[in-house]
């Protein structure tokens, strides 16, 4: 498919199309989409798609990090790592099939080091945590210049370790993609002569001495950040300079409320939804999307944190208190939009649904 010469970008009014389905490890795979129109993707690397997933009981909405880099626009990847118990996840490998169509939301996410080409990097992950980083590397590698990136990343043993020859091929063809694998155990009959064990801070020393010199990106399972968290803290790093994907987030500043407004749950307020006219008596401490299934009305939903920007609906009229982890734009509230997770009515509000 050639480039066209006013290229036309996807948006999230378009469905994906799956062209692709790529198996990764025993528990691992990538799923490539296309734009059915031809479009391209436009997005910064680190940044998450909302896929609904048609799951037998309604749609299911959940994130996934992009693992494909927006220097190679004209398809976008996800890889996704089936857990315990875990839904959409299982429905994916199991019903995905070349030609399937999915709707989409995003891309969104601030998790990213876009227009940052010069930084000394120091990424470091977990398991599928390693999808963003590999978003991150496979832009720098594109954009020409040699990278300053000391790759960390750890899983339980060396074939459970994600995107480890497409990483090695980037490395042995520049400078500074410098990698380091840590695993729990060794593979059955393989010699391993890495790093074994956890991760800790005489690994790090050993890893990048100039740590200390380095913006640190880090994702992974929660328990694994805040033990990152936790080592570079202790060993004097600056920890404005470290960042991490997670969906847990510190809470950011409230928008869009008078400053004497707080939510009281012994003050009534109601909703009013505007396509279908219902209403729906509520208190102030109850969110716009709770009363919205209270209600009956469909918004989607991915997160419910304020991260994922799934459920962004319009105002139309009111104040609501929102306190929201990055989902949504400052131009989106500008024009009226809302999280419906995290927003809570002060008063009478209506909304677009």
């Amino acid at each position: 498919m050639a480039l066209p010469d006013q290229p036309k970008f996807w948006t999230d009014n378009e469905p994906l199309e799956c062209v692709a389905v790529l198996a990764e490890t025993r528990d691992v795979v990538t799923f490539c989409f296309q734009a059915p129109s031809g479009a391209l993707f436009r997005y910064d690397p680190g940044q998450f798609l909302t896929l609904e997933l048609p799951v037998p009981g309604g749609p299911l909405y959940r994130t996934y990090t992009i693992s494909s880099s927006p220097s190679r626009p004209m398809s976008i990847t996800v890889t996704v790592k089936v857990q315990d118990g875990s839904i959409g996840t299982r429905w994916m490998m199991d019903n995905l099939k070349v030609g399937s169509r999915l709707k989409a939301t995003g891309p969104a996410g601030t998790f990213t080091n876009a227009g940052k080409p010069g930084e000394k990097l120091l990424f470091i992950s977990a398991g599928s945590g390693i999808t963003p980083m590999m978003s991150m590397t496979t832009y720098l590698y594109d954009l020409g210049p040699d990278p300053d990136i000391v790759f960390v990343n750890c899983a339980r043993r060396p074939s459970d370790i994600i995107f480890r020859r497409r990483l090695e091929h980037m490395a042995n063809r520049v400078q500074g993609i410098d990698l380091k694998w840590v695993v729990s155990g060794a593979d059955p009959y393989e010699p391993w002569t890495g790093y074994q064990g956890r991760f800790n801070q005489l690994m790090l020393g050993l890893m990048a001495p100039d740590y200390l010199e380095r913006d640190v990106y880090c994702c992974g399972p929660e328990d694994f950040m805040t033990g990152v968290r936790e080592a570079l803290a202790g060993l004097g790093y600056d920890m404005a300079r470290y960042h991490q994907e997670s969906f847990h987030a510190p809470l950011q500043q409230a928008e869009d409320v008078p400053e004497d407004a707080t939510p009281d749950e012994d003050v009534a307020s109601e909703v009013v939804f505007s396509i279908s006219g219902k209403r729906q008596t509520c208190t102030q401490t109850d969110t716009i999307l709770a009363v919205a299934r209270q209600a009956g009305q469909n918004i989607p939903a991915g997160c419910t944190f304020g991260v994922c920007g799934t459920c962004k609906t319009r105002k139309l009229s009111g104040e609501v208190h929102m306190v929201h982890n990055g989902g949504i734009t400052e131009e989106d509230i500008a024009e009226g939009y809302i999280l419906a997770c995290c927003s809570h009515p002060i008063g009478t509000v209506e909304i677009e649904a």
